[in-house]
């Protein structure tokens, strides 16, 4: 089964801290996996950010509301204790206890106002705040990625290759912009459009095919490119398109030598995005944890 909604969390956590004792984070994970019957597959499914498991992700922030709620404690870093009110909350004996039940208390209703939407349900949302944040996210940069895709396609092919000797340097690669520029769009030979250092002293070099197709790229252009590379002794070479890569291109430049790295449209402008070529940063929110190290006193 899935990771279930970080409200589902706040029940066995506070059943868990009902016997009165202190209780680390770590043995909260693991008894409540148990109870949730979670498969080591559910266990290690991350956010989208890549920095947290789904599931510590949501026993962290349950623990946090339950806190507010001033039903736990934390009497040290990485534990918790049951409080007086979070006893008497659990002899009510809820079958589930949600973002409603918690609402009771005033402490909690200050906290959460402050943070909650103005319109809609967040009582019953499924995810933390910090998912929701990255879900939105998510939306944001996936809108931007296709509205980049359709300006590429709108320009002349001058100005992709002069977009590919842009991302390139940004990348790290092709030294100073004149030396990659003079790279790119001027060999035309056996398939390949241009050569770029791969590093500032042009110790190796990267080919590169770069093509504004209207359909799919198959597996037939990917080996001619492949033979220019084999003329040429190339060991690696980027084959980038506005378009998109058959799968059997793809399960193709699995298995050869040199690599061959293939870059479809929408890979192409998210890496526009990474590395901030044709962006601009509208706005920036902070995520701060607190520095417990900073409270310890000596």
């Amino acid at each position: 089964m899935a990771v279930p909604s970080f409200q589902s969390f706040f029940k066995p956590l506070l059943d868990l801290a009902a016997d009165g004792k202190e209780h680390s984070m770590q043995e909260a994970r693991d008894a409540i996996a148990e109870s949730m019957d979670l498969s080591e597959a559910d266990m290690r499914e991350m956010l989208p950010s890549g920095t947290q498991t789904r599931f510590d992700n949501r026993l962290a922030w349950a623990k946090a509301y339950l806190t507010h709620a001033k039903a736990l404690q934390s009497p040290r870093r990485g534990h918790f204790r049951v409080t007086e009110r979070g006893l008497e909350l659990h002899k009510q004996g809820h079958k589930r206890i949600d973002v409603k039940i918690l609402s009771r208390y005033p402490e909690f209703v200050e906290f959460y106002k402050a943070g909650a939407p103005k319109e809609g349900k967040p009582e019953t949302s499924a995810e933390t705040p910090e998912e929701v944040l990255e879900q939105a996210y998510q939306s944001i940069r996936s809108d931007l990625v296709g509205q980049i895709l359709e300006k590429i396609k709108g320009n002349s092919s001058q100005f992709f290759e002069r977009l590919v000797v842009d991302l390139m340097v940004s990348m790290g690669y092709g030294g100073s912009r004149a030396d990659a520029g003079r790279a790119v769009g001027g060999t035309g030979d056996e398939g390949i459009d241009g050569i770029i250092k791969e590093d500032r002293l042009g110790l190796d070099a990267v080919y590169v095919q770069a093509k504004r197709w209207g359909g799919t790229v198959g597996r037939p252009e990917v080996q001619r490119f492949v033979g220019a590379l084999h003329g040429k002794r190339a060991r690696e070479g980027v084959f980038i398109t506005t378009s998109t890569f058959s799968d059997d291109a793809r399960r193709y430049v699995e298995t050869i030598d040199p690599r061959v790295i293939l870059i479809d449209g929408r890979t192409l402008a998210e890496l526009m995005v990474d590395h901030d070529l044709g962006t601009t940063t509208m706005a920036t929110y902070p995520i701060k944890r607190i520095d417990s190290d900073y409270f310890v006193e000596e």
